[in-house]
């Protein structure tokens, strides 16, 4: 077996994917945990791969944002701007690598 990249046929990916996959970073946590308890989202790879990573990013920053924004005199929110860079991208219809969310959502075989 090799070690290739995977990654998504992009005639799989639907407007309606991409829409998903966006709104799961916008609205992290909450849009995430939605989106893999409704079945034919959460069958779709595209909504999965984003809405697991989005949820996982969405839990670091969630806890991290407050502890940093006290300690910088709340420049920490500006990391939250990074979640809709990464809207953007998964719109477009990209499937892109957080470097170690990436790499714990594969390694515990999540996506």
């Amino acid at each position: 077996m090799s070690d290739q990249v995977e990654t998504a046929p992009a005639t799989d990916v639907t407007s309606d994917d991409k829409l998903w996959a966006a709104l799961s970073y916008v609205f992290a946590p909450v849009i995430s945990i939605i989106m893999l308890l409704i079945e034919d989202k959460k069958n779709r790879p595209f909504i999965k791969f984003h809405a697991v990573q989005s949820l996982v990013i969405g839990v670091i920053l969630f806890i991290l944002v407050p502890i940093i924004a006290t300690f910088t005199f709340g420049c920490g929110l500006i990391l939250w701007f990074v979640m809709f860079y990464w809207a953007y991208k998964a719109y477009q219809g990209e499937m892109f690598d957080i470097p170690v969310v990436t790499n714990l959502i594969k390694g515990q075989g999540w996506v």
